[in-house]
């Protein structure tokens, strides 16, 4: 029978990681994820869960242990943010090329410099292609079921690649809300124990992991690890439908907000959605058909799905909270642009920088954006197409 507390985003992935009893975590102290390993950390020290705490010297030994351990055939877990998941660059690479069923709990902060331990998205964002699956929460309640999903996500047979389950730094790790927490039963036999096919112990089935690969064999690896990720998707859906099975709760590639009718819509990742979904109530208040649609599958990209609920809109506000330094747009603009133009889409496009380094999202902004949404139809032209929301020009 499901239970209710008051957690941070950081003590519902511990409380997660308690009901999963993971057999390795790896993992090396930054601000906001440090918690993480520090509340596991006394898990295993209290005997409350069987794992194995490795503490190690750099985030970048972090991510190599976690490979080695689930190379292994051990379920794996690590942590960080920022200026960590920087320092994992080349292990990430390697976790997803060797088909590493492996969990990253990634509290997003502002990558340096200037040096900032706020929120915004440069860190998953910049890791994008790792060949990672990405999962996004709006809050803590989405923190937690997301790590309850991610391993039987990552260890189907037909997908085998590390999960990134990403939240945002301080406004969702640190905040407390009431949450719903599972049964540890309930938990114990959806996750289920890791029951790996090849791994390195098995004396019976001798094996390389990360061998040199040459010309004739690379780009066939890369190939059938860009198809595992494609069917990460289906495998996330049907995941999710078991999951509501015991929890009542539903879960999506992304969630439609009053998009039925919506002439003018959003798109969004994270904790600023809740303040979307705020200023959407208003203007629907007002008479203006505002809709939204929050990502919580970012990698694989949803594309179709996403170009399918735009259809009818008039104009959309694609936002992302990292900037992409190339002049034109960021990561989530390049995927909603790519996606409505492959559907042949008239939707009016306007992609939006917002919330660097943890800048405030006020109710206001998001119904300035709207606005501007509703002038760029009547002059039936966007004339700014990247632009930046809350910044001091």
């Amino acid at each position: 029978m499901a239970r209710k507390d008051r957690l941070s985003g950081n003590e519902a992935v511990s409380e997660a990681l308690r009901q999963i009893n993971p057999d390795v975590m790896a993992a090396f102290p930054i601000t906001p994820s440090t918690e993480i390993p520090q509340y596991f950390s006394k898990l295993v020290a209290n005997g409350l869960v069987d794992s194995e705490f490795i503490p190690v010297e750099s985030e970048h030994s972090a991510m190599s242990a976690v490979i080695g351990s689930e190379a292994a055939g051990a379920r794996s877990v690590t942590a960080t943010s920022s200026a960590g998941m920087a320092l994992m660059w080349e292990e990430l690479y390697l976790a997803a090329s060797n088909r590493l069923p492996i969990v990253l709990t990634l509290v997003n902060r502002a990558l340096s410099g200037p040096i900032n331990i706020n929120c915004d998205h440069s860190d998953s964002m910049g890791a994008r292609d790792s060949g990672w699956i990405q999962i996004y929460a709006e809050n803590n309640q989405e923190v937690y079921d997301n790590l309850c999903m991610a391993y039987r996500i990552g260890e189907h047979k037909d997908v085998m690649l590390p999960v990134m389950i990403c939240q945002d730094g301080f406004i969702t790790s640190h905040a407390v809300e009431n949450i719903t927490l599972n049964e540890d039963e309930e938990v114990k036999n959806f996750v289920g124990e890791y029951k790996p096919e090849n791994f390195l112990l098995n004396s019976k089935c001798p094996m390389a992991v990360g061998p040199y690969s040459v010309t004739n064999y690379y780009f066939e690896a890369k190939r059938a690890q860009a198809q595992a990720l494609k069917n990460a998707k289906q495998v996330v859906l049907d995941v999710a439908k078991e999951y509501e099975k015991i929890t009542g709760r539903s879960y999506g590639l992304f969630e439609e907000y009053k998009m039925d009718d919506a002439d003018y819509a959003m798109v969004i990742i994270g904790s600023a959605a809740g303040t979307a979904k705020d200023a959407v109530d208003d203007l629907r208040a007002k008479g203006v058909k505002a809709g939204l649609i929050k990502i919580r599958l970012f990698r694989p990209f949803p594309a179709e799905e996403i170009a399918k609920s735009l259809e009818g809109v008039k104009a959309v506000a694609i936002m992302d909270r990292t900037e992409s330094y190339n002049d034109n747009c960021g990561p989530l603009g390049s995927e909603v642009t790519t996606a409505l133009y492959r559907a042949k889409s008239d939707c009016l496009t306007v992609n939006y920088v917002y919330g660097l380094g943890g800048r405030d999202v006020k109710v206001e902004d998001i119904k300035n954006v709207y606005a501007e949404l509703e002038k760029a139809v009547k002059d039936g032209e966007v004339k700014e197409p990247y632009r930046y929301m809350g910044v001091r020009e």
